[in-house]
């Protein structure tokens, strides 16, 4: 079977870890929470390991940048998620840090990603 340039990437098997983890924590979100918050936060988190896989698809660099800085925006919108379950008491604060840490180690090597992207335009 062949296997795909974003398939090799070690960040985007990092995300997948994460988005298992981020679709185990919503699992126990309240049913009313199931087209809301449950909804927005798997779209947001599934969003950040599409992108990566989309963005090295893409011939041109600056392409790739794009969406590399789409799949970090979409990172942080799972973190404010992520803060707004814990401020509802849908999750408690250990699972908060203990995804925070991945979420902290992942967007910084986002951002390298996009920004080794933006240098090659040049």
């Amino acid at each position: 079977m062949n296997q795909y340039s974003f398939e090799k990437l070690n960040i985007w098997n990092n995300i997948r870890d994460l988005v298992k983890e981020v679709y185990l924590i919503s699992k126990d979100f309240p049913d009313s929470e199931k087209f809301g918050l449950t909804n927005q936060i798997r779209r947001a988190i599934v969003s950040v390991s599409s992108n990566i896989a989309e963005g090295t698809s893409r011939t041109s660099y600056k392409d790739q940048a794009h969406f590399s800085q789409i799949a970090y925006s979409s990172l942080m919108e799972v973190l404010s998620q992520l803060i707004v379950s814990y401020d509802l008491n849908y999750i408690n604060r250990e699972r908060l840090e203990r995804v925070r840490l991945k979420i902290d180690n992942l967007a910084p090597r986002i951002s390298s990603l996009r920004n080794s992207q933006l240098a090659r335009c040049k």
